[in-house]
C-alpha cells in the first residue's frame, strides 16, 4: 500500500473516533468508570479489535506502528521544556525518595536479571524479554513506545507489541488490585483520610461545571503574529526535526551507532530550552501548553500502540507473559505490603497505594487510586512525592534512554546487575540512616505541592 497524506488521515482519523468513542463510553459505562480506564487505553482496545488482525473492520496502514515512534519523541521533546529543574530533596520527603527509588530500580534490576538467568534459558525467551515487564508497568506506555521502538530499530521485532501489551495488562492489574486495597484498608481502618466516593468528574472523565474546568495554557503571543499553539506546536515538532537530522547524520557517520529518536530530541529540547534562557527568553513557552500539547501526543501515543498490537507477535511468548506478569504482580504486592509500613509507618497506606498504581500503570494511575482513600489529598502523599521527584527523575529518564541503548549494546548483563545493585543500596542506605523503620506515627510534612509531567 502506497503511503500517502490520506493514508496519514485514515489512520489519524479512525484513531481520532475511537478516543471519542472511548471518552462517551467512559462517561456513560458504570463498569468503565469503576475501573478508572483511560480513554486512549479503550480506543487502542477498540482499534486493536476492528483492525484487520481481528474482525477486518478497520484497515491500518503498514505504517501505523511507527507513529508511537514519533509521538514518544514529542513527549519527551515537551519534557525537555516543560520539567521543573533544580531544587533538593526535603527531609521530609526523604523516605518517599527511597521508597520510589529502591522499588523503581528493583523491578528493572530483577526483571532483567530474570529475563537473562530464567526466561532466557527456562522459556526461550530472548535475553531482553524480561526488561518489558518493568517498560509496561512501572514505566507506562510513554516506555513502552521508547523502548519498543528503539529496540524494533535495531531488527528486534515484537518489541512494541510486547512492551505495550505489558503496559496495557498492568494498567487493568493496578486498577483492579488498587480498587480491592482501597475497601481493604477503609474496612480495616488503615485509611487516615477516610474517604466516600470519587468526584464525579474523575469517575466519568466530564467536568459539568464550566467554573471547575481548569485552563491547559496561556498566551504568549498575540494572535496577530502568530496562533500561540501554533508557536509552541512548532517549536517542538522543530526539535524532533533537528533530534532526526542530528540521528541522521550520526548514523551516516558511523552506522553501527543507533541513538533513539526520543533520547536526542530530549537533549535537543533541553539545550532549546538553555538557547531560550540564554536570550533572556526562558517563559517564551507556556510551561501548561507544552504540558497539554505533551499530553495530547500521549493519548494518541497509547491508542495507536495498542491499536498496532500484533497478536502473532505474542504467540509464541504468551506462556512466558504469563509467569512474567504473575511474577511482577508478585513483586508489586510483595513491595506495598512490606516495604510502605517500613518506609512509611503508621500511615502507610495511603503511601502504598499510590506506589501500588505507579509500579503496575502510571503515576497518573496511582493519584487516581490515592483519591479513592484520600479525595482531599490531605495526606501529604503528592506534596512528598513532589519533592522526593527531583532527586528520583535521573533515575526514572536515565532507565528509559538507557536500557535500549545496553542492549544495542549488548551489556544487558552489567547493566541489569548494576541496576538491582543501586536498588538494593538504596535500601541499605534507608537502613543506615536510620531512615526506616519509620516511626510507627507516620509522618505527613506541609511541603507546597509540586508537578511533574505525567507520559
Amino acid at each position: 500500500m502506497e503511503f500517502t497524506p490520506y493514508t496519514l488521515l485514515t489512520d489519524v482519523g479512525w484513531i481520532s473516533v475511537l478516543l471519542i468513542v472511548g471518552n462517551v463510553l467512559r462517561n456513560r459505562l458504570l463498569v468503565l468508570q469503576k475501573l478508572l480506564l483511560p480513554a486512549p487505553i479503550t480506543a487502542g482496545l477498540l482499534g486493536l479489535l476492528l483492525g484487520q488482525e481481528v474482525l477486518g473492520v478497520i484497515t491500518w496502514s503498514p505504517q501505523v506502528g511507527t507513529y508511537t515512534t514519533l509521538l514518544i519523541a514529542v513527549v519527551f521533546a515537551s519534557m525537555a521544556y516543560s520539567m521543573e529543574l533544580g531544587g533538593s530533596v526535603a527531609s521530609g520527603a526523604r523516605n518517599m525518595w527511597g521508597y520510589s527509588t529502591a522499588m523503581f530500580m528493583g523491578q528493572w534490576g530483577l526483571f532483567i536479571l530474570l529475563g537473562i538467568y530464567f526466561f532466557a534459558p527456562v522459556m526461550g525467551t530472548d535475553p531482553w524479554f524480561g526488561m518489558m515487564l518493568p517498560v509496561g508497568f512501572v514505566g507506562g506506555f510513554g516506555t513502552a513506545a521508547a523502548v519498543g521502538s528503539a529496540l524494533e530499530e535495531i531488527g528486534l521485532e515484537g518489541a512494541s507489541s510486547l512492551g505495550f501489551t505489558s503496559a496495557t495488562v498492568g494498567t487493568l492489574i493496578a486498577i483492579i488490585g488498587g480498587v480491592i486495597m482501597a475497601n481493604w484498608g477503609i474496612r480495616t481502618g488503615r485509611a487516615s483520610q477516610l474517604a466516600g466516593e470519587l468526584p464525579e468528574d474523575l469517575r466519568t472523565g466530564y467536568i459539568v461545571n464550566e467554573s471547575e474546568r481548569p485552563s491547559i495554557g496561556k498566551a504568549t503571543t498575540n494572535p496577530s503574529s502568530i496562533e500561540p499553539l501554533a508557536l509552541h506546536v512548532g517549536f517542538i515538532v522543530f526539535t524532533v526535526l533537528i533530534a532526526y537530522t542530528v540521528n541522521t547524520l550520526i548514523k551516516g557517520q558511523w552506522p553501527n551507532v543507533s541513538i533513539p529518536l526520543f533520547a536526542m530530541s530530549f537533549v535537543i529540547g533541553l539545550i532549546g530550552r538553555g538557547l531560550l534562557r540564554g536570550f533572556n527568553r526562558s517563559n517564551y513557552l507556556d510551561r501548561d501548553t507544552v504540558t497539554s500539547i505533551s499530553g495530547a501526543a500521549t493519548d494518541y501515543m497509547i491508542a495507536f500502540g495498542i491499536a498496532s498490537i500484533v497478536p502473532a507477535a505474542l504467540a509464541g511468548y504468551w506462556q512466558a507473559l504469563i509467569v512474567m506478569f504473575l511474577l511482577g504482580t508478585l513483586f508489586c504486592v510483595v513491595w506495598m505490603l512490606w516495604a510502605a509500613p517500613l518506609f512509611f509507618g503508621r500511615n502507610w497506606l495511603e503511601r502504598g497505594i499510590f506506589g501500588w498504581g505507579w509500579a503496575t500503570a502510571a503515576v497518573a494511575t496511582g493519584i487516581a487510586l490515592l483519591k479513592m482513600v484520600d479525595p482531599k489529598l490531605k495526606s501529604g502523599t503528592l506534596n512528598e512525592y513532589g519533592v522526593a521527584y527531583v532527586g528520583f527523575a535521573p533515575f526514572e529518564i536515565g532507565m528509559t534512554i538507557l536500557a535500549p541503548i545496553a542492549v544495542i549494546a549488548g551489556i544487558t548483563t552489567s547493566f541489569g546487575w548494576v541496576v538491582f545493585a543501586i536498588a538494593v543500596g538504596v535500601v541499605i542506605m534507608a537502613f543506615a540512616l536510620r531512615w526506616v523503620p519509620a516511626e510507627k506515627t507516620g509522618h505527613a510534612p506541609e511541603h507546597g505541592a509540586s508537578r511533574r509531567l505525567i507520559s
